[in-house]
């Protein structure tokens, strides 16, 4: 047999494309020509490595009210099936719950004033503040092609005195970072009023569209990112649908959310028709794995259930504290609509007891934990 030492780089670098990033990480300390090729531009290029971008890691954020030092954030790799605890911000970079919040690569927070990290860099910078400072919002990223990140943020609520002010829709705004400005578009249809925050609303970046979702009211428009304008409102709601988050997945919108059956709650799975927002089934949950997420027969134990995805993966998560916030995935084939649901590992203990719990996907890459070679 030959010596793995005497194999030709491109057959190296081959086999090392196979691995996941976290074991990608421990090999880039063996030798120098590993490290080389890991740390190589092309090597994130691969097609196995692009295969293992498509499957987004889980994104989990604690916030403590009263003590920043409670605070905790994890991340969830799929391929590994291994949580990882990550380093918390500097106390003085602590943002306030209610205005912190996690988007596609980034942490954000947009009051009193905007600003942005990348999840894994933990380098904080601010941007020109909003024009109307405002909490829990809906945040997209997205980009215009020259690799600097673009912002919109819909919705969300702002303080007169102590009071919500729960008349103002709040204009939504789009930030320009070759300017460092943050452009004025119309604002939220009058529609979902009641409830303009992240709180009662899911949004789903898909097809050059910003979709906005009510949780519980079922409405949804989309707000064009090119022409800045906001769709008719419509009703999408299943048959027996208690509460639901839409979410973009690789090559479709899927609606997910709680639905009263014959035979009792289910957690359903529909791919959206996104011409038509007509919907039909992909799948539902075992019953065995979504039980396991509670352990109550209280009436309303699955109003706790959170459901975020990017990818091919649909994370559903529990976020009250007392079974330590149980999630499982399920995989959504890309060439046939077949579904493959899983628990999630526990968290690294310890877990502490959270106020509010931020969670989102995100893709990452070998650049965004190593960084450039140097």
């Amino acid at each position: 047999m030959t010596e793995f030492s005497n194999l030709s780089s491109d057959l190296t670098e081959l086999i090392l494309s196979y691995l996941p990033i976290p074991t990608l990480i421990r090999a880039s300390t063996v030798c120098r020509l590993w490290c080389s090729i890991i740390f190589s531009p092309a090597f994130s290029a691969t097609p196995t490595q692009i295969y293992h971008q498509k499957h987004p890691w889980f994104f989990l954020y604690g916030l403590h009210n009263t003590s920043s030092k409670n605070n905790q954030s994890f991340a969830f790799d799929p391929l590994s099936n291994l949580w990882f605890r990550l380093p918390t911000f500097p106390i003085h970079h602590q943002p306030a719950s209610s205005c912190f919040l996690g988007a596609d690569g980034f942490f954000l927070t947009t009051a009193p004033n905007f600003g942005y990290s990348r999840i894994l860099k933990r380098s904080w910078r601010a941007t020109s503040p909003l024009r109307f400072s405002r909490i829990n919002p809906l945040l997209g990223v997205f980009g215009d092609g020259s690799g600097l990140p673009k912002f919109i943020v819909v919705g969300g609520v702002r303080f007169i005195g102590n009071l919500v002010d729960i008349e103002d829709r709040l204009a939504v705004e789009i930030y320009n970072p070759h300017l460092d400005s943050w452009e004025l578009c119309p604002p939220l249809p009058a529609d979902f009023r009641s409830g303009n925050s992240s709180q009662s609303l899911s949004s789903a970046l898909f097809g050059g569209r910003f979709y906005v979702f009510g949780i519980y009211s079922c409405f949804v428009s989309s707000f064009d990112l090119l022409k800045h304008v906001w769709s008719e409102v419509q009703t999408l709601r299943p048959p027996g649908v208690v509460f639901s988050f839409l979410i973009a997945c690789q090559d479709r919108l899927v609606l997910a959310g709680i639905c009263n059956a014959p035979v009792g709650p289910s957690f359903n799975l529909w791919k959206i028709d996104e011409e038509t927002m007509e919907f039909s089934e992909i799948a539902i949950m075992p019953q065995d794995l979504l039980y396991s997420l509670f352990d109550s027969d209280e009436d309303d134990k699955f109003a706790s259930l959170k459901c975020v995805g990017m990818g091919n993966l649909i994370y559903v998560f529990n976020e009250e504290y007392h079974k330590k916030y149980p999630a499982c995935v399920c995989e959504i084939s890309s060439e046939s609509v077949k579904c493959n649901w899983r628990r999630v590992p526990p968290l690294p203990s310890p877990v502490n007891k959270f106020h509010k719990v931020i969670s989102f996907c995100s893709t990452v890459s070998l650049p965004d934990i190593l960084g450039p070679v140097l």
